[in-house]
């Protein structure tokens, strides 16, 4: 494996000039000016470097144990036993090792740091095609998990009031995403990464929390009437679910997307580089997550069979407290996961006003922008409440190539491992395995929302 270092970035060709080393004066700032300085100080994600090593082991969990592992148990109903574990340990396995590639990339040129993946992305490609790369995908990704995290924190306050006030007048789903929605208006005010430290870490806590939740009392329940056969549907449906239900299964493992954003709040220096202490948060947070989803998508299944629902929660009944305490959580993780994934959005549209269009920086801009982008996930959660096709749908379409295979194109893009390496064959095969990860999921995913969409009314 290529470990990185300057003189073995082949990637500097001589004909892009921004992939010349920069002096190795500073870790903190790369030839800025002071007005420069000043501004990226203000941005959300360069706007503060203090964060500890356990900042990254929370701000990953928060960024990858969502609401993707609620609809594991569903994703095993295709897939079946076999196939339905090793897709979860590979991919466990592949996006381990592709956050690593990432998480070495952030300072691989010496006295520069890349804080954001377009930045990586622009490097490895090129000026104006790495631009157009990564920064539709990013958008994509972080815009669709803030819409899905706003349905499912809607459903899940739906879903713990009609548990805690049986008796009580059923209200539609629609006004309770405009409550969850109502919070993210004042939270998305806190100005960056380190800002938002205590709602992320209380999000992970939940995570954990609620996961173990719903494997306990899956396993509690035990699996008397489960059923592990097919459903009993046509061919056509039997395919699209294997395709969607490995959308799910990417969804659920991201954390991409922001990790070069939460690495750069980390401190740096020549001595103690920033991706010591992100890669320690990282080995806790894979942990973690092997923890709650290994469990929770085997014990769900065995516990339910084919008849889980595409939110375990959901599918869980008694005893009614513990599962509204549980669904109370999922709305705390998720409240502080779209906050995760909100943030480099923030990042993009504000310096965007501010570098490109010269809006002076402050609180009046940063009132306006974010509240507008608030309301537009709270619009369009609104208008397509359809959980379990919309982790499919972006988990093929987006998920896919910023996790499992982008990184790996720009690892051979800049070190240029010697054919059939161990570095070389490894990427290779995340490449290969994401490209139809994401064809086919995407297509499943695509193919749910349709089919949702002539079940659902919408705005209900």
């Amino acid at each position: 494996m290529v470990t990185p270092s300057s003189p073995s970035l082949k990637a500097q060709n001589g004909n892009n000039a921004d992939k010349t080393p920069l002096k190795p004066e500073s870790f903190e700032v790369s030839q800025l000016t002071k007005p420069g300085k000043s501004i990226d100080d203000w941005l959300p994600v360069t706007g503060s470097r203090e964060a500890k090593w356990w900042y990254s082991a929370f701000h990953n969990v928060t960024a990858m144990v969502g609401a993707g592992v609620l609809s594991l148990p569903s994703a095993m109903i295709f897939l079946g036993w076999g196939p339905g574990v090793v897709v979860l340990f590979l991919s466990w396995v592949i996006t381990l090792y592709t956050l690593w590639q990432m998480v070495e990339m952030h300072e691989m040129v010496p006295g520069k740091r890349f804080d954001r993946y377009h930045e990586l992305g622009q490097y490895a490609f090129g000026e104006k095609l790495g631009l157009w790369i990564v920064v539709p995908q990013q958008l994509i990704v972080e815009v669709g998990v803030c819409i899905v995290y706003m349905v499912t924190g809607g459903k899940s306050l739906m879903t713990f009031h009609d548990l805690v006030c049986s008796s009580c007048k059923p209200i539609k789903q629609t006004f309770w995403i405009m409550i969850f929605a109502s919070v993210h208006f004042v939270l998305a005010q806190l100005p960056n990464f380190n800002s938002i430290a205590g709602v992320s870490l209380a999000a992970a806590v939940m995570s954990l929390s609620y996961s173990t939740i719903a494997w306990t009392a899956s396993a509690a329940k035990g699996s008397h009437d489960a059923s592990y056969d097919y459903p009993s549907t046509t061919t056509a449906n039997e395919v699209f679910g294997i395709f969607n239900a490995l959308g799910q299964i990417a969804f659920a493992y991201a954390g991409h997307n922001v990790v070069l954003e939460i690495q750069a709040t980390i401190p740096s220096s020549p001595g103690k580089p920033s991706k010591i202490a992100m890669w320690r948060g990282v080995v806790v947070a894979y942990a973690v997550v092997a923890f709650c989803y290994f469990p929770v998508a085997l014990i769900g299944y065995w516990a339910f069979g084919n008849n889980v629902a595409d939110n375990i929660l959901t599918t869980l009944e008694n005893p009614a407290w513990l599962i509204a305490a549980a669904n109370m959580m999922v709305i705390v993780h998720v409240i502080g996961s779209y906050q995760i994934y909100a943030m480099p959005v923030f990042d993009m549209m504000e310096t965007l006003l501010v570098k490109t269009f010269h809006l002076p920086p402050g609180i009046i801009l940063r009132l306006i922008v974010r509240s507008l982008y608030v309301a537009f996930t709270c619009f369009v959660a609104v208008s397509i409440p359809f959980f379990g096709a919309l982790l499919g749908f972006f988990g093929g379409f987006a998920f896919a190539p910023t996790t499992y295979f982008l990184p790996c194109i720009m690892w051979l893009a800049v070190y240029k491992p010697k054919p059939f390496s161990f570095s070389w064959i490894a990427n290779w095969i995340s490449i290969i395995l994401g490209v139809l990860l994401m064809a086919v999921s995407s297509i499943g995913g695509f193919r749910d929302i349709y089919v949702s969409a002539t079940k659902y009314k919408f705005f209900s």
